[in-house]
């Protein structure tokens, strides 16, 4: 009977320990990586790309929930398409990209819904303003990289993004997709042949 307590406990430490363990950091590969964001203008959609950013990103899609993720984005390095838009963009009225350089999201868990899709929660801070976002997210493992592949909503006026004249939401629309594919050295060396 002893025994089998002393087993039992065992297995559970050995288990609450491994539960404990977080993810190991991924490496990522720039270059092949993307965010991006949709808005619309006049009812048209209008995609952006922010050419600049870090990450820190540990996941296991056999143990997400020791997952974590953190994200900076360089606002400077907005870029739609037309030079001026680009630097009107970077100013007051929009990201203020003076005063305040970055975008952040910081993850405060992780889950799986099944059939590899994902889930991120964590505060997104922009212009200084900080809400709560859900990213869903699916990842893959294919020829020794990983894949996170996702998009969430946010609403830019929680953030003040479009100040003055710009808050007129018939002109750009409040909701705007964030978009991600973030690329990565696979967590998991392939198996030897």
């Amino acid at each position: 009977m002893r025994s089998s307590l002393f087993s039992l406990t065992v297995v559970a430490g050995a288990l609450l320990l491994q539960a404990a363990t977080p993810a190991a950091a991924l490496t990522v590969l720039y270059d092949k990586s993307r965010i991006t964001c949709v808005s619309r203008q006049e009812k048209v959609p209008v995609e952006a790309q922010f050419k600049k950013f870090t990450a820190q990103i540990a996941f296991d899609p056999a143990r997400p929930e020791t997952g974590r993720a953190q994200i900076e984005i360089d606002l400077d390095s907005f870029a739609i398409g037309f030079a001026e838009y680009n630097e009107d963009a970077k100013g007051k009225n929009w990201f203020d990209v003076r005063n305040f350089p970055r975008a952040k999201f910081v993850s405060t868990s992780m889950r799986a819904l099944g059939g590899g899709r994902f889930e991120a929660r964590g505060l997104l801070t922009i212009k200084g303003k900080t809400n709560e976002v859900i990213a869903p997210f699916t990842y893959k493992e294919n020829a020794g990289t990983g894949v996170f592949d996702g998009a969430f909503a946010i609403r830019r006026l929680q953030y003040n993004i479009g100040e003055g004249v710009w808050k007129d939401t018939d002109v750009v629309a409040d909701e705007v997709q964030i978009r991600f594919r973030i690329i990565v050295a696979a967590a998991r060396p392939a198996a030897k042949k």
